[in-house]
């Protein structure tokens, strides 16, 4: 009998929390607005690269008052090799000062608030509410889109479809978790180009295999 997408979605968990780290992070960061200016310039480059733009932009800019003040050539100058710096910098300032100017330079735990930042959207706020705030949260990247979308989790292919479907697959405090593991697998076996299907340890139960 073919698995059903829940089934697939709670033997994926089960397999690889058992087989990953207990904490996984990709980016340094870990106060919740420095995490957030990192997300928010995490598109189109790779971790790595962030985390070193990062610890550069944060001894000149430590707060989010000191960034709201910033002079934007200065932050595009800085950031510039994380890719689409102009748009990345203006999201960068325009963030921080929304901080500032209506939360109290206090970075809000709450979707809503969240996306009415410049340059947040759902995957950067599920960032923020799974990593700091610890609630239930499916961050949805072209890793964890790659890996549920293979295996059979989900065929949606917008990223709030996918979001809602593999949700309503998971009891809520799951989710977090969910999407590190899924993530990590995403990156170290279930590769874009040439996935590792022979060292996969969901391949018993993926719809694609082999690849």
């Amino acid at each position: 009998m073919v698995p059903t997408p829940e089934t697939r979605a709670r033997q994926t968990y089960a397999i690889l929390d058992r087989t990953s780290p207990p904490d996984i992070t990709f980016l340094t960061q870990t106060d919740p607005f420095r995490l957030l200016v990192s997300v928010i310039m995490s598109a189109q480059t790779t971790d790595r690269q962030v985390n070193e733009v990062a610890t550069v932009l944060f001894q000149h800019y430590p707060a989010p008052s000191d960034l709201a003040n910033a002079d934007l050539d200065s932050v595009k100058a800085i950031i510039k090799s994380t890719g689409y710096y102009n748009a990345k910098a203006k999201n960068i300032v325009g963030t921080a000062q929304a901080l500032v100017e209506n939360f109290g330079g206090q970075v809000p735990l709450d979707m809503e608030e969240l996306v009415s930042l410049p340059g947040v959207g759902r995957k950067t706020a599920n960032v923020i509410l799974g990593q700091i705030a610890h609630k239930p949260a499916i961050i949805v990247d072209t890793h964890f889109t790659r890996v549920v979308q293979r295996i059979g989790i989900t065929h949606e292919k917008d990223p709030q479809r996918i979001e809602q479907e593999v949700a309503r697959l998971l009891l809520p405090e799951y989710h977090y978790r969910f999407s590190m593991i899924v993530n990590l697998h995403g990156r170290q076996v279930c590769h874009a180009r040439k996935p590792q299907c022979e060292i996969c340890t969901v391949a018993p139960f993926c719809a694609s295999y082999p690849l």
